[in-house]
C-alpha cells in the first residue's frame, strides 16, 4: 500500500548501518543476477534440486565459483537451499526460468547494458550538470543504438500494460479504427490492439532500425495486412491525420514539458474528432517519493537522459489541457508499476 502524500517512515527509524552497506554494494546484486541469467543458471536448475558441482557442470563454470554465487542468491531470495542442493522460489520459476512463458530473464541485456550503467558512474556529475554525461543525448540521440536491443529484450516486461492497453481500445472505441503508435519499439502494444480490435489498422511509428523489429513482431502475430511502418523521430517526423487513437507508451519521459507540450499539440492535429490518447508511463503520487518504482524513476532519467523526468499526473493534466485536449484519467495497470492515461478531446 501507498504512503500518505507528506509521510515518510522510514525518517522515523533507528540509525541503520546496514542500509549504507547495501546501497554500498548494491551493485553487486544486479552483476550477480545478470551473471546467473548469463550463465542459464535459473533455466539449469529449473524445478529440480541440484548441487553446486552438478550445476557447474550444465552451466559450463567453476565449483567453487557457482556455489558462492548461488549462496549469494540464496540470501537475495531468489534461490532456495536444502542441505547442499539449490532451487528456485517461486519468484524466480515463474520469472528467471527462461521456460517460463512470463520470463523476464532477456530484460537483463538492455536495463544492465554497458551504457546504462555507464550512465551512473557518476551521479555527482549528473547532479551538478542536471543531465547525462552519456554522449550526445543520451538515450535521445536519434542514433542510439540501444532501443534495438531495447526492441528486441523488453517484450516480456511489456506484455502485461499491452494486454490492458489492448482491452482498454476494444472497450473505448468500436468498430473500424485507425491507430498511430507513437514510439512503437518492439510494436506490442500496436499489436495488442490490433488483435482486441479486429478492424483497427497500425501505423508504427520509430526510427527505421527499431521499427524493423516491430515490423517482424506483427508479422510473427499475423498482423501484416494490418500494420504499416511510418520511419522517423517522432519529435520531428510527420505524423498524418485520420486517426482515432494515438498510443504513447514509454516515451514522454524523456524529455521536458515543452518538448512534451510540442509534441502533444501535434497529436492532437493527428486525431479525427472525437479522438483519444492512450499515454502508458510511471507516474508519482504528488508526493514524489512514492511508489517506490514511479518515484524512483526520476533518477533513471537523470542518468540517461538531458532533460527527462517522471511526472506526476497532475504534470501530464495540465501539459495535455496546454496542448488542447480537454480531459484526462488516470488507470492503474494492474500487476505493473505504471498506469494508463486516458487522454480526450
Amino acid at each position: 500500500m501507498d504512503e500518505p502524500a507528506g509521510q515518510n517512515p522510514a525518517s522515523d527509524a533507528a540509525p541503520n548501518p546496514g542500509l549504507i552497506m547495501e546501497m554500498l554494494n548494491a551493485h553487486q546484486r544486479s552483476s550477480a543476477l545478470k551473471g546467473a541469467i548469463e550463465l542459464g543458471l535459473f533455466t539449469a536448475i529449473g524445478s529440480e534440486l541440484q548441487t553446486a558441482a552438478e550445476l557447474a557442470e550444465r552451466c559450463h563454470a567453476d565449483p567453487r565459483g557457482m556455489r558462492i554465487l548461488c549462496d549469494y542468491l540464496v540470501v537475495q531470495q531468489l534461490l532456495s537451499k536444502t542441505d547442499d542442493r539449490y532451487g528456485l522460489t517461486p519468484t524466480a520459476a515463474v520469472f528467471l526460468d527462461e521456460r517460463s512463458p512470463h520470463s523476464l530473464a532477456p530484460a537483463a541485456r538492455f536495463l544492465n547494458s554497458p551504457d546504462l550503467i555507464n550512465a551512473f558512474r557518476d551521479v555527482a556529475g549528473l547532479v551538478r550538470h542536471g543531465g547525462t554525461l552519456l554522449e550526445r543525448q543520451g538515450t535521445t540521440d536519434t542514433e542510439y543504438e540501444g532501443w534495438v536491443e531495447f526492441a528486441k529484450s523488453m517484450v516480456p516486461m511489456m506484455r502485461v500494460p499491452a494486454a490492458f492497453i489492448g482491452s482498454l481500445a476494444a472497450k473505448l472505441r468500436t468498430g473500424p479504427l485507425r491507430v498511430l503508435d507513437i514510439a512503437a519499439g518492439h510494436g506490442l502494444f500496436g499489436i495488442e490492439v490490433a488483435r482486441a480490435c479486429p478492424q483497427a489498422q497500425i501505423v508504427a511509428l520509430d526510427w527505421p532500425n527499431v521499427l524493423t523489429v516491430a515490423e517482424e513482431n506483427a508479422r510473427a502475430a499475423g498482423l501484416t495486412d494490418r500494420y504499416s511502418l511510418r520511419p522517423g523521430d517522432a519529435l520531428q517526423v510527420d505524423l498524418g491525420t485520420g486517426f482515432d487513437l494515438v498510443l504513447l507508451t514509454n516515451f514522454l519521459h524523456h524529455f521536458d514539458r515543452p518538448a512534451c507540450e510540442s509534441l502533444m499539440r501535434r497529436i492532437r492535429n493527428s486525431l479525427n474528432p472525437g479522438g483519444l490518447v492512450l499515454t502508458l508511463e510511471f507516474v508519482p503520487n504528488e508526493d514524489r517519493v512514492s511508489p517506490p518504482i514511479p518515484a524512483t524513476f526520476a533518477f533513471t532519467m537523470l542518468g540517461t537522459t538531458p532533460a527527462g523526468d517522471a511526472f506526476t499526473f497532475a504534470e501530464y493534466e495540465a501539459m495535455f489541457r496546454s496542448a488542447g485536449f480537454a480531459s484526462s484519467e488516470l488507470l492503474p495497470v494492474p500487476n505493473s508499476p505504471q498506469a494508463v492515461i486516458v487522454t480526450r478531446l
